[in-house]
């Protein structure tokens, strides 16, 4: 089985935007594929062009074949910067918390926690009643609705 990396049209008529899918040669264009690793749309300003470059080098690595608009549009995302396999963005700046700073900060969490006060009933309202029915229910007989009356037939 030859395995290329080429293009497929996903747009409307008129509309054309493309996927970047590793698919088998004999498969036809807008047909069965393996995977999905971008995207291109040629209609923005200026065009979108989206492939993740590891898991093309993934593939290429293992004998696909990339097509001549796939490689042109590889050469086309390094020109504009976008991420190749040799310039991974760099890992986010790790923040260090010494031990002391990090214990003032729960002890600070824990009283702020505990300055939180319940409110207090305004003198109008009852306080509350329990919602369980003062004698138990019979076997034969419905449960009374909330606000205690009858039911009605």
């Amino acid at each position: 089985m030859s395995v290329r990396v080429r293009l497929t049209r996903v747009g409307s008529k008129k509309n054309p935007i493309w996927r970047v899918v590793v698919a088998d040669q004999r498969s036809p264009r807008d047909g069965r594929f393996i995977e999905t690793i971008g995207h291109y749309n040629p209609q923005t300003e200026p065009s979108t062009i989206r492939i993740d470059a590891e898991r093309l080098e993934h593939w290429v690595a293992r004998g696909a074949q990339a097509s001549n608009t796939v490689k042109q549009l590889m050469k086309a995302q390094v020109k504009s910067g976008g991420p190749t396999p040799e310039h991974k963005p760099a890992a986010p700046p790790v923040i260090e918390v010494k031990e002391e700073e990090a214990a003032e900060a729960v002890a600070d969490a824990a009283v702020s926690a505990d300055a939180v006060e319940e409110p207090v009933p305004a003198e109008g309202d009852a306080p509350a009643e329990p919602d369980a029915p003062a004698e138990p229910a019979e076997a034969g007989d419905e449960p009374a609705d909330a606000t205690g009356d009858e039911p009605s037939s």
